[in-house]
């Protein structure tokens, strides 16, 4: 048999096996798994919101900002924004135990580094604003998850923001990149890159990297997880124009209006009356 056959026929084989790669939830390389989001879902919060990605389910509650304790923890010139990341016994299985693990204290710190770029936080000085994140079912992605969540929430709660943070990650499953890793591919896959991103102001404030990847593996994969931030940010957005009647920047334009001016927000002819 010739070379050229040879060559040939190795040739069709790859594309074959490029051909047969399926996700195991039947999803393209590059698409998301659906995205559900809702506000203002624990009355007693300052702000809240509640995600559904993929199987993922989580709630985010956001109180402050308000007097830090103790004191001693505070900062003269700016506010301390804190992220308590908590998994459920029952979120995962087999169960898991219900303290606090180093996994979920990680997390915390990662969370708080994501979204700590988007807050103006030198407006509040020896101020702290909580922001607790409990997973309630867990599918793969859960910090990407809780990003999302707790940045909706902040909003929520009316603190002003430079941009909303959206995070997404992408991966390597079977020598091929894809975007969104459920639990499986999280598991099994050959690499895992969370990326946390503010679309409007083009900043990325979270970047990690679990696994082996190639310069041109490691390019790609980061571009694709920002598409997916892009996706998921009009997710936020269409979640926040639901409850206000409009979208994000135009809230956090009129917050920090209001803050400039000294003038409170005005009250609703029902209180009025």
């Amino acid at each position: 048999m010739s070379k050229s056959k040879t060559k040939a026929k190795t040739k069709t084989k790859r594309k074959s096996r490029k051909k047969k790669f399926e996700r195991v939830d039947g999803r393209k390389a590059d698409e998301l798994r659906p995205v559900k989001i809702e506000t203002g879902v624990i009355p007693n919060a300052d702000g809240s919101a509640y995600i559904e990605m993929g199987r993922n389910k989580i709630i985010a509650g956001v109180y402050g900002p308000r007097e830090m304790h103790p004191k001693r923890l505070s900062k003269p010139h700016r506010g301390v924004l804190r992220v308590r990341y908590h998994m459920a016994p029952f979120s995962v299985d087999p169960r898991r135990s219900p303290a606090p693990s180093r996994r979920d204290t990680e997390i915390g710190m990662v969370m708080t580094d994501a979204l700590e770029p988007a807050l103006f936080l030198e407006r509040y000085p020896r101020s702290v604003i909580d922001v607790y994140v409990e997973i309630i079912q867990a599918d793969g992605g859960t910090r990407c998850a809780s990003v999302n969540a707790a940045a909706v929430a902040l909003v929520d709660a009316g603190i002003p923001m430079k941009d909303l943070v959206a995070s997404c990650a992408a991966g390597k499953m079977e020598d091929h990149i894809v975007l969104d890793l459920g639990d499986y591919e999280d598991k099994k896959g050959q690499a895992d890159v969370p990326v946390a991103y503010m679309p409007k102001l083009e900043e990325v404030t979270l970047l990690q990297m679990d696994g082996i990847l190639t310069t041109d593996e490691t390019v790609e994969a980061v571009e694709l997880a920002i598409e997916g931030c892009k996706q998921v940010y009009e997710v936020q957005r269409e979640a926040l124009k639901k409850k206000y009647g409009m979208d994000e920047e135009d809230t956090a334009e009129d917050a920090e209006e209001s803050e400039e001016s000294g003038e409170e927000p005005a009250e609703s002819e029902e209180e009025d009356k």
